[in-house]
């Protein structure tokens, strides 16, 4: 079982000042998470996404991230790889060099950034995003496998190219794919990549995914596969907020979800502004529920199926309370298949004091239970 932290660097209030802050709070964070003996940090990419990621350049982030630590996987959680955010080849070179810099510590997931906020930023086809997606994967994974790289395919053609320099693990660091729907993770399992599992709906439904990934491991018949270094991999999102007061990281977790949830809402389903208000000894679980219900709401005045994946991201059965709820909650992802847990602590309105402990905890009372399972 392997332990991760994953940033967005999201924040309510959004000022210059606090912008600024977050970001360097999110560098304090992987300093401590490596410390305390976690064993990746990943990075997103969005772009314009005002509230719910401020991390619109993960290259430069993580680079910095390498530089103040030594052990730690440095990860890409995701690149947006659709061509007009960024060229294969161009993904390619700064992952060799994050890769040899870092000492070999680089894995690279890919994604498609696909709100209309983000593609009308960079001129992006949305109808092209998944095709681009999976021929940049195919591009990056054979980049190093031969002297040049050369590719011909249907939507890019790339002539005879070194793409230097070359990476410090060969053939190239670990390959990786955003994944919330079967059909991603099919696709994920047939080209061979991991799975970077972004869903809040709990290990019932880790497990379901999982089961639709091991089957499409299973029955492929490697035609699709991008490289000839083939990554299983299965990572799985995990809110959490530990302290000793369990009242407490339960308000704190479940009040920095709904910011997630409403942020996540308001870009990707046209509702409002996220809520920014924290009130102290607010009943946040409750507070959680109303804005679910909300979310209906707006889904039936629409005349649009209300899907369980629709109010998914309000499900507060997480890892918030003490090290002890955070340690059976992990036994269930665990059940449910998870190769890696992705601790999502820097969640918008979380104070930073809070998302310091929390990782002292996991650090020193959760992942030791598992080290020695």
């Amino acid at each position: 079982m392997k332990f991760s932290v994953i940033f967005e660097a999201q924040l309510a209030d959004p000022t210059v000042e606090r912008e600024h802050q977050v970001i360097h709070d999110c560098v304090e964070q992987a300093v401590l998470a490596e410390a305390v003996g976690f064993d990746r940090v990943w990075a997103v990419e969005h772009h314009s996404l005002k509230w719910y990621a401020h991390m619109s350049a993960p290259e430069v982030f993580l680079s910095f991230v390498a530089a103040r630590t030594s052990t730690i996987r440095i990860g890409h959680g995701v690149v947006c790889m659709p061509f007009n955010f960024n060229h294969p080849a161009r993904v390619a070179e700064r992952a060799a060099m994050l890769d040899l810099l870092s000492g070999g510590r680089l894995d690279l997931g890919a994604g498609r950034g696909g709100t209309e906020q983000e593609t009308s930023l960079c001129g992006v086809d949305r109808e092209r995003t998944t095709q681009e997606v999976e021929e940049a994967l195919r591009i990056i994974g054979r980049a190093w496998q031969d002297e040049e790289l050369e590719y011909h395919g249907e939507l890019i053609d790339i002539p005879p190219h070194p793409i230097l320099p070359r990476p410090r693990q060969t053939p190239h660091p670990p390959l990786f794919l955003a994944c919330s729907r079967a059909e991603t993770l099919v696709q994920a399992a047939e080209l061979g990549v991991g799975a970077l599992v972004m869903g809040f709906a709990g290990p019932g439904s880790i497990a379901q995914m999982r089961g639709v990934y091991d089957a499409a491991i299973a029955g492929r018949d490697g035609s699709r596969l991008v490289s000839t270094a083939v990554n299983d991999h299965f990572s799985v999102l995990c809110p959490t907020i530990v302290l000793d007061d369990r009242e407490r990281a339960r308000r704190i977790g479940t009040r920095g979800q709904r910011f997630f949830a409403q942020a996540i809402g308001h870009w990707y389903g046209g509702a409002g502004v996220p809520d920014e208000a924290v009130v102290p000894g607010a009943d946040e679980a409750a507070e959680l529920r109303r804005a679910a219900e909300q979310v209906v709401a707006r889904l039936h005045e629409q005349a649009v199926p209300v899907r369980p994946s629709a109010t998914a991201t309000f499900n507060a059965d997480h890892a918030y309370g003490t090290a002890d709820d955070a340690i059976a909650y992990v036994e269930r992802l665990k059940a449910a298949g998870a190769d890696e847990i992705m601790c999502l602590v820097q969640m918008g309105t979380v104070p930073q004091e809070a998302c310091l402990e929390t990782l002292r905890q996991w650090g020193e009372k959760i992942i030791p239970q598992f080290r020695s399972a």
